[in-house]
């Protein structure tokens, strides 16, 4: 189980981040808009990030692979890890505001050349790692030739996937997986989609149980409980400390969650209170709970 935390892309982010590290949480993510001027560059807020903190892991959430080569992004990522000691998560995207995207220069893609794409993405990525031979790889929209892979194992891969074919990549080639739009375990999206992943998976001869979902999950965390934690929509708005830990320790038991990033209601504002109660009461209580479930089920396997 991860607990992490969604900055701000602005300088606001450097004591969100220390404060997380400080905390005990696992992870802080940005988001990965370089056509949008009042955005931080995602990997060079990163390696600020990484500079100031400790022991949480940063990630993009999730990289541009269309603005971002995937053999440099490759290199880039494996100096982060070798100066951070691999507290670096690789998060990618095929790429979904294209026009802003073709504005930086890159080539336009139809939809199901940019999830090739992205496929063959990770394929480099991972094989840039790991030392060993060096690797050519002559593909649809990556090439290399005869470089040198770094001696570092390669970071976790997640990807940001929606459609079914970025979905059947996740399966195949993928650790972990970021349901877009915010969805949870009890939407529709989830529904339809972690069954894709777990079939490409499984016929690809990997086990769906090793493809993590982790969520991103905005929401308040109130001091009071709220009479109802969930819309008319069915999408969760928030509440307690102890009504998220009850949330959440559901979606770990009964729909195998692996992580959870709170979005706080208001990030640059620093949403304090939120962002107090999610590490120091939310994640603890949630930890606290499966495992005692486990302990509970292993001692009594009947």
């Amino acid at each position: 189980m991860l607990f992490g935390l969604g900055l701000p892309e602005t300088t606001g982010l450097l004591p969100l981040a220390e404060r997380a590290d400080r905390d005990g949480l696992d992870l802080v993510t940005v988001s990965d808009h370089p056509y949008l001027a009042d955005h931080l560059d995602a990997y060079a807020a990163l390696g600020v990030v990484l500079g100031r903190t400790r022991r949480v892991a940063v990630a993009a959430n999730v990289t541009n692979l269309p603005l971002r080569p995937a053999p440099m992004l490759a290199r880039t990522v494996a100096a982060l890890s070798a100066l951070s000691g691999g507290r670096v998560v690789l998060g990618v995207g095929a790429g979904g505001r294209w026009a802003d995207i073709v504005r930086l220069g890159a080539e336009p893609r139809t939809p199901a050349e940019a999830v090739r794409a992205m496929e063959e993405g990770i394929v480099v990525i991972r094989a840039l790692f790991g030392g060993g031979a060096p690797v050519t790889f002559a593909g649809e929209f990556h090439r290399v030739d005869g470089i040198a892979p770094v001696g570092l194992p390669a970071p976790p891969i997640w990807t940001g996937a929606n459609g079914p074919k970025s979905l059947a990549v996740t399966g195949r080639r993928a650790d972990g997986w970021i349901p877009g739009h915010a969805a949870d375990w009890l939407s529709r999206r989830y529904r339809e989609s972690r069954p894709v992943i777990d079939a490409a998976a499984t016929a690809a001869g990997r086990e769906p149980a090793d493809i993590a979902t982790i969520y991103n999950f905005p929401g308040r965390i109130t001091a009071a409980p709220l009479r109802r934690t969930r819309d008319d929509a069915g999408r969760w708005i928030g509440g307690s400390a102890e009504q998220w830990a009850e949330e959440l320790t559901g979606a770990v038991l009964e729909h195998g969650a692996g992580g959870f990033i709170l979005f706080p209601a208001d990030p640059v504002s620093r949403d304090d209170a939120s962002i107090e109660r999610w590490a120091g009461e939310v994640a603890p209580a949630v930890r606290e709970a499966v495992v005692n479930w486990r302990s509970t089920s292993d001692s009594n396997p009947g």
